[in-house]
């Protein structure tokens, strides 16, 4: 029986004064994004629950805080799979000590990484920018501190960094060996890989092997090329436009390198050139499923799970409009809501049309929560009851 069947049977069966049961059986899944500057997603969450249990007092409310792989993903994840956050002394993009954290789950079996905990930009704002020796191998240091204690699956979140070296640091702390023709072992950054001859992988230790990694993506750029790692992002990580040259040269030499060594061919892979290149050389050395940011956070948080038996989905976040279809939070959830035959509300502090191409992925409706005219200080200060009152509304639409 498909959700919309349930819904059917359920308000057929009328208690005292002809209100529906649907109000004491339904089951809502609550999973917003956070709404940037107003209420964090889990904030989110309780707003949409309290306005749930309004129009049906004893429904079942699962709460499921969602993020798109960026600021938010950690917060989310620990959440969902009652884990704890993990400080590690790492190294920043210019080999300086920094304290970082990453999610391990409750089970030690899964792990999340924000590149830009210990590889982001904000990192070496109190310096000249260094685009070409700045380095990822804090993040892969966070890597493989979470593989020792046992993880074997891995989302890492890229974004925000400050180098463009492939992710050829993050290799390295994992234990990969990147080479000259005389056999010497590289620096760390971008530039010197255009010296590189060879990549020795031997030192990777088998649980590194074991481990599924899984790369939350939300750019399209290749590795080389005019739209690559180099040309698009490096002038934002303080790269002249020769630098620009040089490196993208330079990550052609990795590219073709990682490729000869039987690794994936990454110079044109779609995404590949995320954070430097991070991506590129993730899949290319160690066989990482690249996928947008939204969906893997879904996967990660249980929310396929979480959906069966649902009657209703609710999601949101600070914006919805035709750019919203594009792989952000509320398009995954409708999309999963949809493979599952239930219905899918999205609540936002603005809606913006046309919204065809969210509703052929499976939104049912949307509603801004604003109750009249508000200015966007206005609708952040009062976020929560507006969320509340207009969740309460959406819900009556099924219990009535």
């Amino acid at each position: 029986m498909t959700a919309a069947e349930r819904g059917s049977s359920r308000a057929a069966q009328r208690g005292p004064g002809g209100r529906a049961e649907a109000a004491v059986t339904m089951r809502v899944v609550v999973a917003p994004d956070s709404f940037k500057g107003g209420l964090s997603a889990a904030e989110a969450c309780a707003a949409v629950a309290e306005g749930v249990r309004r129009a049906a007092p004893r429904a079942e409310v699962v709460a499921v805080p969602m993020a798109d792989g960026g600021e938010g993903t950690l917060d989310c994840f620990l959440r969902a799979r009652a884990g704890a956050p993990v400080e590690v002394a790492a190294t920043d993009p210019l080999g300086r000590p920094v304290e970082a954290r990453y999610a391990l789950s409750g089970d030690g079996r899964s792990a999340v990484v924000e590149l830009a905990a210990a590889s982001g930009l904000p990192l070496v704002e109190d310096v000249p920018p260094d685009p070409m020796n700045a380095a990822t191998t804090g993040t892969g240091e966070l890597i493989a501190d979470a593989v020792r204690r046992g993880a074997r699956d891995v989302l890492v979140c890229i974004g925000g960094s400050a180098s463009t070296d492939g992710g050829s640091g993050l290799l390295r702390a994992l234990g990969v060996r990147f080479l000259d023709a005389a056999g010497e072992e590289l620096p760390p950054g971008g530039a010197a890989l255009a010296r590189l001859a060879s990549i020795d992988g031997s030192g990777v230790p088998d649980a590194v092997r074991a481990t599924r990694f899984r790369v939350a993506c939300d750019v399209s750029n290749p590795l080389v090329g005019p739209d690559g790692a180099a040309a698009v992002f490096g002038p934002q990580k303080g790269a002249s436009p020769g630098q620009v040259a040089e490196l993208d040269a330079a990550l052609t030499v990795f590219a073709d390198v990682l490729a000869a060594a039987g690794g994936a061919r990454v110079h044109d892979l779609p995404g590949a050139g995320a954070a430097g290149g991070t991506c590129g050389g993730l899949v290319g050395a160690l066989g990482a499923e690249p996928a947008g940011g939204a969906l893997l956070v879904a996967e990660a948080v249980g929310l396929p799970s979480a959906l069966a038996g649902a009657d209703l989905v609710v999601t949101g976040e600070g914006r919805v409009d035709g750019q919203s279809a594009a792989g952000k939070v509320v398009s995954v959830v409708a999309a999963l809501a949809r493979d599952r035959g239930v219905p899918c509300v999205a609540l936002a502090g603005s809606v913006a049309g046309p919204l065809d191409e969210l509703h052929a992925l499976g939104l049912t409706a949307a509603f801004s929560l604003a109750d009249g005219p508000r200015s966007l200080d206005e609708l952040k200060a009062d976020a929560a009851p507006l969320l509340a009152a207009v969740a309460e509304q959406a819900v009556r639409l099924l219990t009535r």
